[in-house]
């Protein structure tokens, strides 16, 4: 399939392996480049050092072309973007701050650039910032999440009908059929991040993705949205965070209550119940563990199958 997205980053299949703090390192993202997407190393989680650990074992397990994602909210990102130019990472997915801050420099020094919103107002700007690519990520999504809680359904074909560098859908993306979904309201590609988040490839903590594979419908919910929305598999740590927010806890409780490295307690290090578990609502569909390439096959024939089956079904 040759299409927008495929050209821009030259890869098989316009699926993207999202840059999910604490889970994809570089044996996820060389795996789904090897197998024709883009896989991309999530820096969020990084310091420099292990950046470039990270970036020079991606180069030696895969020839293909690969991505960093970098959230531009994170400490040493002057840091980050330095070792990102200086070991040329091809293409780059900007999130969580203003893409004209580093989409210049980053073109300047050859990289592709993507940048992820959740709104329409934001996608304009990065279209002006002079992007190369647009992620447009519904509330469904895991991690940071934006305030106004469009859904993917509405949120693509508005930003679609409006912008002209190519669309990726992101959020409650995690089968073909979602896809196919995602590419009939205007997406040219998809991102992918929580059903990637369990492969057998993944960094995070297997009581952590056994946990994923266990949750069902509303397990999930987005939080801290005074502070910084996340969507939070539901634990004690939720619950405290839900009791604080109804509460009305100001924004410095919240941090308070968030602290340093929650994250990497739950999702690297597998602490279930004080830990901050980032999935999305998708997780509710994903019933076990697999490795990388198998879920992107299965996505892409799905996407095939179900395609032609659309077309042979309304074919007058």
């Amino acid at each position: 399939m040759n299409n927008k997205v495929t050209d821009l980053f030259k890869v098989k299949y316009p699926i993207i392996q999202a840059g999910m703090v604490w889970c994809s390192g570089w044996k996820l993202a060389s795996s789904i480049s090897n197998s024709g997407g883009l896989g991309l190393i999530g820096a969020g989680s990084m310091h420099p050092e292990v950046l470039i650990e990270h970036i020079d074992k991606c180069k030696n397990a895969t020839k293909n072309p690969f991505g960093v994602n970098v959230p531009l909210m994170y400490p040493q990102v002057d840091q980050i973007m330095k070792i990102i130019i200086d070991m040329k990472v091809p293409i780059v997915f900007t999130s969580a701050g203003n893409p004209k801050t580093w989409t210049s420099k980053l073109k300047d020094n050859g990289i592709k650039v993507a940048h992820v919103v959740s709104s329409l107002k934001f996608a304009i700007k990065c279209e002006i910032a002079g992007v190369d690519a647009i992620v447009a990520e519904g509330f469904e999504a895991g991690g940071h999440n934006g305030r106004e809680e469009t859904t993917s359904f509405c949120l693509i074909p508005m930003i679609s009908n409006e912008i002209s560098v190519p669309l990726i859908a992101a959020g409650g993306i995690g089968s073909g059929k979602a896809m196919l979904a995602a590419i009939a309201l205007g997406a040219d590609g998809v991102q992918i991040g929580s059903r990637f988040a369990v492969s057998i490839e993944s960094s995070a903590n297997e009581n952590f993705k056994e946990m994923i594979v266990e949750a069902k419908e509303g397990d999930t919910e987005l939080m801290m949205k005074k502070l910084t929305p996340v969507r939070l598999l539901k634990n004690k740590f939720y619950e405290q965070v839900k009791e604080a927010e109804l509460s009305c806890a100001n924004v410095d409780s919240l941090r308070s209550l968030l602290g340093k490295g929650r994250a990497k307690r739950g999702m690297f290090e597998g602490d279930l119940e004080s830990g901050e578990l980032e999935i999305g609502q998708v997780s509710a569909t994903i019933d076990s563990i697999q490795p990388a390439a198998k879920i992107l096959e299965d996505i892409w024939n799905e996407f095939l199958i179900e395609g032609k089956k659309l077309a042979s079904d309304f074919m007058m």
